[in-house]
């Protein structure tokens, strides 16, 4: 029966005569439009029949490029878009199924031009917004399909370029259909993204070999190029025809189809889709997303030249909603855990990448990454340690690598502390001071509840991570703005820091000092005593020097002695080189200037002065460059201060000294000693009064201007702590020091004590005043027992214990047999030998008790 209706076009359903009458006999002569309407009308007026439509469509078309009519093909794909456009009903599902079939035989072909007509249709179909949904479509087929075309290899390179950038906007389109409605197929799979994400890094790739691509030609030239010989040119679509009937089916509404005078290469294209695809990630898709970046950067080695891999992060942490930055930091940091066997410029490459992307995240919302972030990168820092000194990444020593994997691994550990500088520059000051103390925290120091470890192979362990976190720790502080000195340096922090600052090793010291400085340095003054000289006028500095304030004081009167103890005994180290010396400058420099006020003025001339005393006594037998250093180090600070505090007479006295140096030793100045080839004495012994700076002479000018005279006239001697002996000395005297201390206290040696006196004003006046001097005197009775009990021999600290120990028992025994004596007898005493009266003890049964107490 249906033979005999094909055979007889009146008894043919109308939907296929109408479908018919829209193909001319030319296919040079394009659709019939009035026939068109014609079918749309009917399409629209029974809209049950427009899956018959579709279906009957589906069947000319597959007819069509089976037969090399490509003409055709394009008639019926226009009328296709056209009816698609059209129709909104309720049967739209049925007419998009056969669509689509007819999309993917395009999609299948090996012809380039009708892949490129079918990822166009596809393209207008995804920008359509159907009323009802669909549970059963599917876009497996699309997503493989355009993927490959998007890594498509074809000879011709104007070609390849089309191809490709139709694979783009095929995935794009794809995306756009699927991302926003919950009842089509997770685009999100990771099924999917693997083979999404990748497409679009290939083309972002190859940026170069897109922009070489000649501009496109138009989709006629495409056609006739599928014509084969055999067929006459007639039957062939002819250039205008062609383009005019293309052209059509390249007008759209869609964002994805660009104008024409818009020419775009892969590179743009892709860029724009990531960007799009990333931007409708919702918190529950973000891992899905970056996954296959990571994967596809391990893939095709571009950790290295992580030109490629930071550019991609960049799109990544722009496109991205900003409360999502966390998870793409989340997803660097593993992936970084990962690879941390893996060669050091890959992990140098992924840590630079993660640089950028974090100071990216930090303008938006970190979140609680912020310590994970530099726990995972000191983690790091730690395994590079280990690698650079065991030459391996699995422990074994192998000496043919070990030279360039210390290189490599050294540009690791550069990598890492730039980026923890980097991004802890960006944080608030709140977080930031969390940072200061979380790496302070994983700085390796020596005490009695954290042992460092032993062996020559974990001191330089030991040595290379304290280095590498005061690095880190140097870079944080940079920049580091605190109105109160409190919270910008707590206890806790300061006392591991100041810690640190007495060990043997030199660099360590000096970055110590740095630390000091930037926290210290509120008005950017730092660099203005780079170089240490005696200014006759420090005006030409132009200084920024603000009044000390009420939280500042309260910070020098609780920590300014330990200040003051360690950098007295930094100026004694006997490795001290150039750049310590104008560090310890610049601290004093810069706590005048931050932190001063008069009881803080007085202590640090104090200071000075012993430093001073320290050079010319020479008790710890340093070198002459160290005591010239000394001499020019006190010259250069008093210069500085006499000018700050503008007492004519103090200025006059420093002036007379520095000119009298100037004439007789010049080598006690710093411009002659900080400079690169120091011009030095080769005696320092026997230096004249008229050479140093006078104690007795500065408190005489200071005090007549207001100063504390009497506590100018103490020298200063610093106060030794626990955790300075424990920080750089090794001695079993040391060890128990602090119970010789306590002990030293309660010695019966010592004097007894005076009556108290009445407490009055004048009293009460008096302690006050003389309190600094008394708590220095105890200071130095304490350095006098610690040095006795380090430098005494050990059978004279025996005897001295053994005497201490046995007059301590005959003081028990005294106290003993006056508290546990027996009660008196009722009965009376006797009197014992050598005529002394003993109570005897009489049994209670046996004692008389008067008769007033029987009852």
């Amino acid at each position: 029966m249906y033979g005999v209706c094909g055979c007889c076009g009146a008894l043919r359903p109308r939907y296929k005569r109408l479908v018919d009458n829209i193909f001319p006999e030319d296919p040079e002569d394009g659709l019939v439009k009035t026939n068109m309407e014609k079918l749309t009308f009917y399409a629209l007026s029974a809209p049950e029949k427009l899956d018959r439509i579709g279906a009957y469509l589906s069947e000319r078309l597959i007819r069509d490029v089976g037969r090399h009519r490509y003409g055709y093909v394009c008639i019926a794909m226009e009328a296709l878009d056209q009816l698609l456009m059209a129709c909104h009903c309720q049967s739209i599902n049925l007419f998009v199924e056969s669509f689509l079939k007819m999309v993917a035989k395009l999609l299948e072909s090996e012809k380039p031009n009708l892949q490129i007509l079918g990822t166009n249709s596809f393209v207008k179909f995804a920008n359509i917004e159907e009323d009802t949904p669909s549970y059963h479509r599917s876009y497996d087929f699309f997503v493989s399909r355009f993927s490959e075309m998007c890594h498509s290899s074809h000879e011709d390179l104007e070609i390849k370029t089309k191809i490709r950038m139709s694979g783009i906007k095929g995935l794009q389109g794809v995306v756009r259909k699927t991302v926003n409605d919950e009842l089509q197929a997770n685009i999100w799979d990771p099924q999917h993204m693997d083979k999404i994400v990748p497409s679009l890094l290939f083309n972002l790739q190859h940026v170069e070999e897109a922009e070489s691509a000649s501009k496109a030609g138009s989709l006629g030239t495409l056609a006739l190029a599928f014509c084969q010989p055999s067929i006459p040119l007639k039957v062939c679509i002819p250039e205008g025809k062609a383009a005019m009937v293309l052209g059509s089916l390249g007008r759209s509404p869609s964002p994805l189809q660009a104008p024409e005078k818009e020419k775009e290469n892969p590179a743009e294209l892709a860029e724009r889709c990531l960007r799009e695809l990333l931007g409708r990630a919702a918190f529950g898709n973000i891992k899905n997303a970056i996954k296959p970046v990571l994967i596809h950067l391990d893939n095709h080695s571009l950790w290295e030249p992580k030109v490629f891999a930071i550019r991609c992060f960049k799109i990544i942490m722009y496109s991205i909603q900003p409360q999502h930055s966390h998870l793409v930091i989340q997803q660097l940091l593993s992936h970084l855990d990962a690879n941390s066997r893996s060669a050091a410029t890959v992990r140098a490459g992924i840590v630079e990448v993660l640089s950028e992307a974090a100071v990216i995240a930090a303008t938006g919302s970190v979140g609680p990454t912020v310590l994970e972030m530099f726990n995972t990168l000191l983690r790091q820092l730690r395994l590079s340690i280990d690698y650079a000194l065991t030459g391996s990444y699995d422990g074994a020593i192998s000496l043919g690598t070990k030279i360039i994997k210390e290189h490599e691994e050294r540009m690791f550990q550069e990598a890492v502390i730039k980026t923890i500088g980097s991004f802890a520059s960006t944080l608030p000051t709140y977080q930031r001071s969390e940072v200061i103390l979380f790496i302070m925290s994983k700085v390796p120091l020596p005490s009695l509840h954290h042992p460092m470890e032993t062996g020559r192979t974990g001191e330089n362990r030991n040595r290379l991570t304290q280095i590498m976190l005061l690095k880190s720790l140097l870079q944080v502080s940079t920049g580091f703005q605190s109105n109160n000195m409190m919270s910008a340096l707590p206890s806790n922090f300061l006392d591991r820091l100041l810690s640190t600052a007495l060990m043997e090793d030199a660099e360590i010291r000096l970055f110590v000092l740095e630390i000091l400085i930037s926290f210290i340095d509120r008005h950017g003054n730092r660099h203005k005593f780079s170089t240490i000289s005696t200014l006759s006028d420090i005006s030409v500095l132009k200084l920024k020097v603000d009044k000390c304030s009420r939280q500042d004081t309260i910070f020098m009167k609780k920590h300014s002695q330990q200040l003051y103890r360690h950098i007295y005994l930094s100026c004694k180290e006997e490795t001290n080189i150039r750049k310590h010396y104008e560090a310890l400058y610049g601290l004093l420099a810069l706590i005048s200037i931050e932190l001063a006020n008069e009881e803080v003025v007085v202590d640090l001339i104090r200071l000075v002065l012993a430093v001073q005393d320290v050079a010319q006594v020479n008790e710890e037998n340093l070198p002459v460059y160290n005591r010239c250093a000394l001499y020019a180090l006190g010259a250069a600070y008093l210069n500085l201060i006499s000018q700050l505090t503008t007492v004519p007479a103090f200025c006059q006295h420093i002036h007379e000294v520095i000119e009298t140096r100037k004439k007789e030793a010049p080598y006690m100045l710093p411009e002659d000693v900080f400079v690169e080839r120091p011009r030095l004495t080769h005696n320092l012994d026997g230096v004249v009064i008229e050479l140093l700076f006078r104690q007795s002479k500065i408190s005489e000018v200071l005090g007549g201007s207001g100063y504390n005279a009497d506590r100018l006239c103490v020298p200063y001697i610093p106060q030794l702590t626990d955790e300075d002996r424990l920080s750089k000395r090794k001695s079993i005297g040391e060890t128990i020091s602090l119970q010789v201390e306590v002990e030293s206290r309660n010695s019966p040696e010592k004097e007894e004590r005076v009556p108290a006196e009445e407490i009055t004003y004048e009293t009460l006046k008096k302690a006050i005043v003389d309190s600094v001097a008394v708590e220095e005197q105890e200071r130095e009775r304490r350095r006098q027992v610690v040095e006795k009990f380090q430098k005494a021999p050990f059978e004279e600290i025996a005897a001295h214990c053994g005497a201490r120990a046995s007059l301590l028992q005959s003081k028990l025994n005294q106290i003993f047999e006056i508290t546990i004596r027996p009660p008196p007898s009722p009965s009376g005493t006797i009197t014992a030998a050598y005529g002394q009266p003993q109570n005897h003890s009489i049994p209670v049964y046996e004692m008389k008790f008067p008769d007033l107490c029987v009852y």
